[in-house]
């Protein structure tokens, strides 16, 4: 297996990582990722295959259980009941609970409430150049993510405050100053939600909280602690990926002088999954092998974890013709952006329905909208998403 080196610090590769991918997918798509560790695997096939694959999973082999460090025992109490890091018979079950208060019409009831917060943010957009990133991009998931659960917006800045925080941990770079940061806010946000859950118990109302304290399947519901680690799991993980999704898509769309029939109502859905092919926002989603497996004419021993390059699957030329052209009128083609398997995003509806209203109305509102700068990603791999979108209206 040949061996790749590439940090993933690198400025230009995190300006633009998809000129690594290419020359990687024209070779072998199977490599020894030595700054990370471990085999990666870069092909659309392979990676969709892998997604799927049961002899994979994301909680860590018990031979490779350590004990957790004293100054990430709040970050761990959080992680450890996160469905993310599940598998069956646990991951099915919490999953299951879930989804019967995270529903297709309980989400599709948002659009008002997604309307109404686009509402109230273009109505403060300033007349002069500005950021779009904090002003909407950001702004308009955390906020659809406190009606969710049905938090005040007032906390809107902490549920902020704390999600960033906590992401930090994946991002390529972690210090003890991260971690020490992280284990605080997922100290804090446990502390806020295990006295908001009580609340809900005793004054339910129409929300996220108050539906997955009334979840129940074959005498089964979920303890205040997978309460605690599904909410904090659904901020963070459908907040950060949203954040950068839109935008990436904003950045997509002004910069290929996208018209503007690719936002109308018959062909939004289309555009947004365009945008999680072309430019998505999370780019590597790791797997543990629990048996020996063949990748590719490689052999990853049990044990052994493998990177699964979801931003190089949606630019694989053996999936997608001509992949580097952002085009929201071709066939909908497969991507990897929200996973796949037992672990596909149970948010994924949501985000896609952020996406195509947030989108619809900020062009409706601008159609004559502009960037000021050249776009910069942060540096935030294995995440891809804006520093900053400077614009004018």
């Amino acid at each position: 297996m040949k061996t790749l080196i590439q940090s993933p610090l690198d400025p230009s590769f995190v300006q633009n990582p998809y000129a690594l991918y290419d020359r990687v997918l024209a070779d072998d798509p199977i490599r020894f990722w030595q700054d990370y560790g471990m085999m990666a695997a870069f092909d659309a096939n392979t990676v969709h295959a892998l997604l799927r694959d049961r002899r994979l999973g994301r909680a860590v082999p018990d031979a490779q259980k350590t004990e957790t460090p004293t100054h990430l025992a709040a970050f761990e109490a959080v992680e450890r009941y996160s469905m993310l890091d599940m598998e069956p018979p646990t991951h099915t079950r919490l999953r299951g609970l879930v989804l019967r208060a995270f529903t297709s019409r309980r989400i599709k009831a948002l659009s008002p409430d997604i309307n109404a917060i686009c509402d109230t943010l273009l109505d403060a957009f300033p007349t002069t150049p500005f950021d779009l990133i904090p002003a909407y991009c950001t702004a308009l998931p955390v906020r659809i993510i406190a009606r969710l659960l049905g938090v005040p917006e007032a906390m809107s800045d902490d549920l902020l405050k704390w999600s960033n925080t906590m992401v930090a941990m994946y991002q390529a770079g972690r210090d003890r100053t991260t971690e020490e940061a992280a284990n605080t806010a997922a100290r804090e946000f446990a502390a806020f939600l295990s006295d908001y859950i009580e609340k809900r118990r005793t004054d339910p109302t129409d929300d996220l909280i108050t539906h997955l304290i009334a979840a129940e399947e074959d005498g089964e519901k979920l303890t205040r602690d997978e309460m605690i680690g599904t909410c904090i799991l659904l901020l963070n993980a459908g907040h950060e990926a949203t954040v950068h999704t839109m935008g990436n898509a904003v950045k997509a769309l002004l910069e290929n002088d996208t018209p503007p029939r690719a936002l109308r109502p018959d062909n939004i859905a289309a555009t947004v999954e365009e945008v999680l092919r072309f430019d998505p926002p999370l780019h590597m989603f790791t797997r543990y092998a629990y048996q020996d497996i063949e990748v590719g004419g490689h052999v990853l021993e049990k044990g052994q974890q493998v990177a699964l390059m979801l931003g190089s699957a949606g630019r694989d030329p053996a999936r997608v013709t001509d992949p580097h052209r952002f085009d929201p009128f071709r066939p909908p083609a497969a991507h990897a952006a929200f996973g796949g398997g037992l672990h596909f995003c149970v948010g994924a509806p949501l985000a896609r329905l952020e996406l195509q209203i947030g989108l619809q109305r900020l062009f409706d509102y601008a159609p004559a909208m502009k960037l000021v700068t050249p776009p910069v990603y942060a540096n935030t791999y294995h995440f891809h998403g804006l520093r900053a979108l400077q614009v004018a209206l």
